[in-house]
């Protein structure tokens, strides 16, 4: 049993899968695709922000593990793309 407040080695943190859900509800395959492409061109010039999230896209997509904190990371980048894009 983990420590109060702390969460088990493998146990995954419930806004994480909050996160998961946000980034499926709210884009569709094409848009993710073009957001992992977008990506992969900043991270080309030397964005390091762009190279891990898309990165972390990619692994996304491809249904393979991501952990909590890059989940979050990419949901939260997102989450501030689009807002500079709605402004």
């Amino acid at each position: 049993m983990a420590e109060r407040g702390h969460l088990e080695e493998t146990e995954r943190h419930t806004i994480a899968e909050s996160a998961m859900k946000w980034i499926f509800d709210n884009h569709n395959m094409l848009d993710l695709l073009l957001l992992r492409e977008s990506c992969a061109s900043c991270a080309i010039e030397g964005n390091g922000v762009c190279e891990i999230c898309g990165e972390t896209l990619s692994r996304l997509i491809n249904g393979e593990h991501v952990s909590d904190r890059y989940l979050l990371g990419l949901a939260w980048f997102m989450r501030d793309s689009k807002e500079r894009d709605d402004q």
